[in-house]
Protein backbone atom coordinates (compact mmCIF):
# COMPACT_ATOMS: atom_id res chain seq x y z
CA UNK A 1 0.00 0.00 0.00
CA UNK A 2 1.38 3.73 -0.98
CA UNK A 3 1.67 6.57 1.63
CA UNK A 4 -1.42 7.96 -0.84
CA UNK A 5 -3.41 5.14 -0.15
CA UNK A 6 -3.10 4.98 3.51
CA UNK A 7 -3.99 8.72 3.85
CA UNK A 8 -7.11 7.73 1.75
CA UNK A 9 -8.04 5.23 3.94
CA UNK A 10 -7.32 7.12 6.95
CA UNK A 11 -9.66 9.93 5.01
CA UNK A 12 -12.71 7.37 4.85
CA UNK A 13 -12.30 6.09 8.18
CA UNK A 14 -12.86 10.19 9.54
CA UNK A 15 -15.56 10.86 7.21
CA UNK A 16 -13.28 12.43 4.66
CA UNK A 17 -11.59 14.46 6.94
CA UNK A 18 -8.43 14.23 8.70
CA UNK A 19 -7.15 17.22 11.53
CA UNK A 20 -4.04 18.46 9.80
CA UNK A 21 -1.60 16.60 12.73
CA UNK A 22 -3.10 13.82 12.05
CA UNK A 23 -2.06 14.34 8.20
CA UNK A 24 1.50 15.43 9.26
CA UNK A 25 2.10 12.49 11.44
CA UNK A 26 1.37 10.14 8.76
CA UNK A 27 2.91 12.70 5.75
CA UNK A 28 6.33 12.26 8.40
CA UNK A 29 6.01 8.75 10.47
CA UNK A 30 3.55 6.25 8.62
CA UNK A 31 5.78 2.92 9.29
CA UNK A 32 7.73 1.89 5.58
CA UNK A 33 5.78 4.84 4.02
CA UNK A 34 6.47 8.37 5.89
CA UNK A 35 9.21 11.00 5.03
CA UNK A 36 11.64 9.91 8.36
CA UNK A 37 11.01 6.54 7.42
CA UNK A 38 12.10 6.85 3.73
CA UNK A 39 15.78 5.22 3.21
CA UNK A 40 16.81 8.05 1.21
CA UNK A 41 19.60 10.55 2.86
CA UNK A 42 17.87 13.39 4.79
CA UNK A 43 20.40 14.71 6.75
CA UNK A 44 23.03 16.34 4.42
CA UNK A 45 25.02 19.47 4.07
CA UNK A 46 24.21 19.80 0.03
CA UNK A 47 21.37 18.58 -2.25
CA UNK A 48 23.57 17.04 -4.75
CA UNK A 49 24.34 14.20 -2.04
CA UNK A 50 20.18 13.71 -1.93
CA UNK A 51 19.43 15.66 0.94
CA UNK A 52 16.82 17.57 1.55
CA UNK A 53 17.99 20.06 4.79
CA UNK A 54 21.15 20.36 7.15
CA UNK A 55 21.02 20.65 10.97
CA UNK A 56 23.61 22.03 13.21
CA UNK A 57 25.78 18.81 13.94
CA UNK A 58 25.93 18.46 10.09
CA UNK A 59 27.40 21.93 9.26
CA UNK A 60 30.02 22.16 12.14
CA UNK A 61 31.13 19.33 13.49
CA UNK A 62 32.24 22.21 16.34
CA UNK A 63 28.18 22.27 17.73
CA UNK A 64 28.74 18.89 19.47
CA UNK A 65 32.22 19.82 20.78
CA UNK A 66 31.20 22.75 22.16
CA UNK A 67 27.79 21.47 23.26
CA UNK A 68 29.60 18.40 24.79
CA UNK A 69 31.61 20.96 27.35
CA UNK A 70 27.49 21.39 28.74
CA UNK A 71 26.96 18.34 28.69
CA UNK A 72 30.12 17.01 31.11
CA UNK A 73 28.82 19.53 33.42
CA UNK A 74 25.14 18.99 33.66
CA UNK A 75 26.60 15.17 34.01
CA UNK A 76 28.90 16.10 36.50
CA UNK A 77 26.33 18.61 38.50
CA UNK A 78 23.58 15.92 38.45
CA UNK A 79 25.71 12.82 39.55
CA UNK A 80 24.50 10.89 36.29
CA UNK A 81 26.18 9.37 33.70
CA UNK A 82 23.84 8.55 30.93
CA UNK A 83 22.98 10.76 28.15
CA UNK A 84 19.50 10.13 26.11
CA UNK A 85 19.61 12.13 22.62
CA UNK A 86 15.62 12.27 20.70
CA UNK A 87 16.01 12.02 17.38
CA UNK A 88 19.16 11.90 15.95
CA UNK A 89 19.04 11.88 12.67
CA UNK A 90 22.25 10.58 11.24
CA UNK A 91 23.81 10.21 14.68
CA UNK A 92 26.71 12.84 13.79
CA UNK A 93 25.65 14.74 17.21
CA UNK A 94 25.99 11.62 18.87
CA UNK A 95 29.15 10.65 16.99
CA UNK A 96 31.02 14.47 18.22
CA UNK A 97 29.84 14.58 22.06
CA UNK A 98 31.15 10.92 22.39
CA UNK A 99 33.92 11.70 20.70
CA UNK A 100 34.95 14.70 22.60
CA UNK A 101 33.20 13.80 25.96
CA UNK A 102 35.86 10.33 25.88
CA UNK A 103 39.11 12.20 25.19
CA UNK A 104 38.18 14.46 27.93
CA UNK A 105 37.44 11.46 29.82
CA UNK A 106 41.41 10.35 28.91
CA UNK A 107 42.73 13.17 29.75
CA UNK A 108 41.22 13.36 33.05
CA UNK A 109 41.30 9.87 33.71
CA UNK A 110 37.29 9.57 33.91
CA UNK A 111 34.40 8.06 32.59
CA UNK A 112 31.64 10.24 31.92
CA UNK A 113 29.33 8.97 29.88
CA UNK A 114 28.75 4.95 30.52
CA UNK A 115 25.95 4.86 28.32
CA UNK A 116 24.45 6.74 25.30
CA UNK A 117 20.96 5.78 24.49
CA UNK A 118 19.12 7.35 20.97
CA UNK A 119 15.39 7.51 20.81
CA UNK A 120 14.29 7.50 17.16
CA UNK A 121 11.01 5.95 15.35
CA UNK A 122 12.97 5.71 12.31
CA UNK A 123 14.21 2.27 11.85
CA UNK A 124 16.18 3.64 8.43
CA UNK A 125 17.50 6.40 10.34
CA UNK A 126 18.81 3.74 13.61
CA UNK A 127 20.78 1.73 10.56
CA UNK A 128 22.06 5.04 9.67
CA UNK A 129 23.32 5.48 13.39
CA UNK A 130 24.73 2.41 13.75
CA UNK A 131 27.25 2.70 11.33
CA UNK A 132 28.13 5.84 12.31
CA UNK A 133 28.43 5.46 16.09
CA UNK A 134 30.20 1.35 15.54
CA UNK A 135 33.14 3.15 16.68
CA UNK A 136 31.74 3.34 20.26
CA UNK A 137 30.86 -0.08 20.46
CA UNK A 138 28.42 -1.39 23.40
CA UNK A 139 28.23 2.55 25.09
CA UNK A 140 25.30 3.27 22.80
CA UNK A 141 21.88 1.62 22.79
CA UNK A 142 18.56 2.21 21.21
CA UNK A 143 15.63 2.34 22.60
CA UNK A 144 12.05 2.51 21.60
CA UNK A 145 10.60 3.78 25.15
CA UNK A 146 11.49 5.81 28.10
CA UNK A 147 12.33 3.86 31.32
CA UNK A 148 10.27 4.50 34.41
CA UNK A 149 12.86 5.71 35.80
CA UNK A 150 15.41 7.72 33.89
CA UNK A 151 18.48 9.50 35.17
CA UNK A 152 20.79 11.69 33.11
CA UNK A 153 21.07 14.66 30.41
CA UNK A 154 18.36 14.54 27.79
CA UNK A 155 19.36 15.91 24.30
CA UNK A 156 16.58 17.20 21.51
CA UNK A 157 18.33 18.96 18.47
CA UNK A 158 15.65 19.70 15.56
CA UNK A 159 12.90 17.23 17.25
CA UNK A 160 10.09 19.99 18.73
CA UNK A 161 9.96 21.51 15.03
CA UNK A 162 9.04 17.76 13.62
CA UNK A 163 6.17 16.89 16.09
CA UNK A 164 2.56 17.36 14.25
CA UNK A 165 0.88 20.59 14.79
CA UNK A 166 -2.77 21.69 14.72
CA UNK A 167 -3.73 24.23 12.39
CA UNK A 168 -6.13 27.29 13.06
CA UNK A 169 -7.56 29.58 11.10
CA UNK A 170 -9.71 32.66 11.62
CA UNK A 171 -11.31 33.00 8.70
CA UNK A 172 -14.45 35.81 9.15
CA UNK A 173 -13.82 36.68 12.70
CA UNK A 174 -14.45 33.03 13.21
CA UNK A 175 -11.73 30.07 14.13
CA UNK A 176 -11.58 27.08 12.45
CA UNK A 177 -9.55 23.70 12.67
CA UNK A 178 -7.84 23.65 9.72
CA UNK A 179 -7.33 19.75 8.04
CA UNK A 180 -7.33 17.82 4.86
CA UNK A 181 -10.07 15.79 2.71
CA UNK A 182 -9.50 15.07 -1.00
CA UNK A 183 -11.01 17.12 -4.16
CA UNK A 184 -12.47 16.17 -6.84
CA UNK A 185 -9.34 15.93 -9.05
CA UNK A 186 -7.72 13.53 -6.48
CA UNK A 187 -5.44 15.81 -4.49
CA UNK A 188 -5.49 16.75 -1.20
CA UNK A 189 -7.23 20.06 -0.43
CA UNK A 190 -7.44 21.99 2.67
CA UNK A 191 -10.62 21.57 4.90
CA UNK A 192 -11.84 23.78 7.73
CA UNK A 193 -14.23 23.10 10.54
CA UNK A 194 -15.49 25.30 13.32
CA UNK A 195 -13.80 24.50 16.81
CA UNK A 196 -13.46 25.62 20.53
CA UNK A 197 -9.58 25.40 19.96
CA UNK A 198 -7.49 28.91 20.28
CA UNK A 199 -3.99 30.06 19.81
CA UNK A 200 -3.05 30.58 23.54
CA UNK A 201 -3.00 34.24 23.43
CA UNK A 202 -5.15 36.48 22.09
CA UNK A 203 -4.39 37.80 18.43
CA UNK A 204 -5.68 41.05 18.07
CA UNK A 205 -8.24 42.09 15.15
CA UNK A 206 -10.09 40.11 12.77
CA UNK A 207 -8.25 39.86 9.84
CA UNK A 208 -8.03 36.18 8.30
CA UNK A 209 -4.79 34.50 9.99
CA UNK A 210 -3.35 31.02 9.74
CA UNK A 211 -1.57 29.93 13.05
CA UNK A 212 -0.68 26.27 15.07
CA UNK A 213 -0.64 25.09 18.17
CA UNK A 214 1.53 22.52 19.23
CA UNK A 215 -0.24 19.81 21.44
CA UNK A 216 2.28 17.34 20.72
CA UNK A 217 5.46 19.60 21.67
CA UNK A 218 3.78 20.05 25.11
CA UNK A 219 2.58 16.33 26.02
CA UNK A 220 6.42 15.29 24.93
CA UNK A 221 7.88 17.60 28.05
CA UNK A 222 4.65 16.35 30.09
CA UNK A 223 5.98 12.64 29.21
CA UNK A 224 9.67 13.90 30.06
CA UNK A 225 9.01 15.07 33.10
CA UNK A 226 7.22 12.19 34.00
CA UNK A 227 10.06 10.42 33.70
CA UNK A 228 13.02 11.99 34.70
CA UNK A 229 14.07 11.68 37.58
CA UNK A 230 17.21 12.96 38.20
CA UNK A 231 18.90 15.14 35.39
CA UNK A 232 19.13 18.09 33.47
CA UNK A 233 17.23 18.16 29.36
CA UNK A 234 18.65 20.65 26.49
CA UNK A 235 16.36 21.27 23.71
CA UNK A 236 17.47 23.28 20.57
CA UNK A 237 15.41 23.96 17.51
CA UNK A 238 14.66 26.98 15.97
CA UNK A 239 11.10 28.75 17.32
CA UNK A 240 10.13 31.79 19.23
CA UNK A 241 8.10 33.32 22.97
CA UNK A 242 4.70 33.10 22.69
CA UNK A 243 4.42 36.90 22.54
CA UNK A 244 6.80 36.79 19.49
CA UNK A 245 4.99 33.89 18.05
CA UNK A 246 1.84 34.85 17.71
CA UNK A 247 2.57 38.76 16.58
CA UNK A 248 -0.31 40.00 14.53
CA UNK A 249 3.06 40.46 11.59
CA UNK A 250 3.01 36.68 11.54
CA UNK A 251 -0.27 36.01 10.37
CA UNK A 252 0.10 33.26 8.32
CA UNK A 253 1.73 31.29 10.57
CA UNK A 254 5.20 29.23 10.89
CA UNK A 255 4.34 25.82 8.57
CA UNK A 256 6.99 25.00 6.07
CA UNK A 257 8.32 22.31 4.29
CA UNK A 258 12.03 21.44 2.52
CA UNK A 259 13.07 19.51 -0.21
CA UNK A 260 16.09 19.47 -1.65
CA UNK A 261 17.30 22.48 0.26
CA UNK A 262 14.23 24.63 -1.15
CA UNK A 263 11.70 26.26 1.68
CA UNK A 264 7.85 25.74 0.45
CA UNK A 265 5.11 26.50 2.29
CA UNK A 266 2.75 23.54 1.00
CA UNK A 267 2.76 20.24 2.86
CA UNK A 268 0.09 18.85 0.49
CA UNK A 269 2.40 18.65 -2.72
CA UNK A 270 4.83 15.61 -2.99
CA UNK A 271 3.55 14.34 0.44
CA UNK A 272 6.00 11.47 1.92
CA UNK A 273 9.18 12.95 -0.17
CA UNK A 274 9.91 16.38 1.48
CA UNK A 275 10.19 17.29 5.74
CA UNK A 276 7.04 19.18 7.05
CA UNK A 277 8.11 21.25 9.98
CA UNK A 278 6.63 24.27 12.39
CA UNK A 279 8.27 26.63 14.38
CA UNK A 280 8.62 25.91 18.26
CA UNK A 281 6.70 27.84 20.62
CA UNK A 282 9.08 27.81 23.56
CA UNK A 283 6.57 29.88 26.27
CA UNK A 284 4.12 26.86 25.47
CA UNK A 285 6.88 23.93 26.06
CA UNK A 286 8.22 26.08 29.21
CA UNK A 287 4.86 26.10 30.87
CA UNK A 288 3.84 22.78 29.95
CA UNK A 289 7.11 21.41 31.23
CA UNK A 290 6.97 23.46 34.53
CA UNK A 291 3.30 22.31 35.43
CA UNK A 292 4.62 18.80 35.16
CA UNK A 293 7.19 19.35 37.39
CA UNK A 294 10.30 20.59 35.71
CA UNK A 295 12.06 24.26 36.59
CA UNK A 296 13.48 25.98 33.54
CA UNK A 297 17.14 26.13 33.85
CA UNK A 298 17.40 28.65 30.79
CA UNK A 299 16.80 29.93 27.47
CA UNK A 300 18.48 32.04 25.35
CA UNK A 301 20.00 31.87 21.81
CA UNK A 302 22.02 29.57 20.04
CA UNK A 303 24.76 31.73 19.31
CA UNK A 304 24.69 32.97 23.34
CA UNK A 305 24.71 29.59 24.10
CA UNK A 306 27.81 28.12 21.75
CA UNK A 307 29.49 31.33 22.83
CA UNK A 308 29.00 30.65 26.33
CA UNK A 309 29.90 26.95 25.98
CA UNK A 310 33.29 27.80 24.88
CA UNK A 311 33.05 27.75 21.17
CA UNK A 312 35.64 30.46 20.98
CA UNK A 313 38.19 28.62 22.30
CA UNK A 314 37.37 25.76 20.46
CA UNK A 315 37.85 27.43 17.41
CA UNK A 316 41.34 28.97 18.58
CA UNK A 317 42.19 25.29 18.70
CA UNK A 318 41.72 24.87 14.99
CA UNK A 319 44.93 25.00 12.80
CA UNK A 320 45.86 27.95 10.98
CA UNK A 321 45.77 26.96 7.54
CA UNK A 322 43.06 26.44 4.61
CA UNK A 323 41.78 23.67 6.91
CA UNK A 324 41.02 25.58 10.09
CA UNK A 325 39.63 28.80 7.60
CA UNK A 326 36.90 26.21 6.23
CA UNK A 327 35.97 24.53 9.35
CA UNK A 328 35.62 28.21 11.17
CA UNK A 329 33.55 29.62 8.15
CA UNK A 330 31.18 27.00 8.46
CA UNK A 331 31.03 27.42 12.81
CA UNK A 332 30.43 30.72 12.05
CA UNK A 333 27.22 29.90 10.40
CA UNK A 334 25.84 28.50 13.68
CA UNK A 335 26.59 31.93 16.00
CA UNK A 336 25.86 34.52 12.92
CA UNK A 337 22.21 36.26 13.35
CA UNK A 338 21.33 35.70 9.50
CA UNK A 339 21.81 32.16 9.86
CA UNK A 340 21.44 30.13 12.92
CA UNK A 341 22.71 31.52 15.88
CA UNK A 342 19.07 33.91 16.31
CA UNK A 343 16.13 32.03 15.23
CA UNK A 344 17.52 28.47 17.16
CA UNK A 345 17.08 28.74 20.71
CA UNK A 346 18.08 26.52 23.36
CA UNK A 347 15.40 25.68 26.16
CA UNK A 348 17.11 23.91 29.40
CA UNK A 349 14.67 22.33 31.79
CA UNK A 350 15.11 19.73 35.27
CA UNK A 351 13.56 18.11 37.90
CA UNK A 352 13.50 20.55 40.84
CA UNK A 353 15.64 18.00 42.62
CA UNK A 354 18.60 18.64 39.97
CA UNK A 355 17.83 21.68 39.39
CA UNK A 356 19.74 23.41 42.47
CA UNK A 357 23.15 24.31 43.55
CA UNK A 358 24.78 24.69 39.99
CA UNK A 359 23.89 26.71 37.10
CA UNK A 360 24.55 25.69 33.07
CA UNK A 361 27.14 27.16 31.38
CA UNK A 362 25.16 27.91 28.60
CA UNK A 363 22.98 30.52 29.77
CA UNK A 364 25.95 32.55 32.44
CA UNK A 365 25.50 35.49 29.74
CA UNK A 366 21.84 36.11 27.94
CA UNK A 367 19.57 34.38 29.49
CA UNK A 368 16.43 34.98 28.19
CA UNK A 369 14.16 33.32 30.31
CA UNK A 370 12.25 36.18 31.59
CA UNK A 371 11.13 36.57 27.90
CA UNK A 372 8.97 33.40 27.89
Amino acid sequence: MTLAQRLQQALSDHGGWLPFDAFMAMALYEPGLGYYSSPRATFGRMPGAGSDFVTAPELSPLFGQTLARQVRQALQATGTREVWEFGAGSGALAFQILKQTIESDKALDANCIEKYTIVDLSGTLRERQRATLAPFGDRVQWADQLPPALNGVVLGNEVLDAMPVKLLARVGGQWHERGVAQADDGRWAWADRPTELRPPVDMPGEHDCVTEIHPQAEAFVRTLADHLVTGAAFLIDYGFPESEYYHPQRSMGTLACHHRHRLDDNPLVAVGDKDITAHVNFTGVALAAQDAGLAVLGYTSQARFLVNCGLAEVLDGLPHDNTGLAARSMAAKLIHEHEMGELFKVLALAPEGSAQGWSPMGFAVGDRTHTL
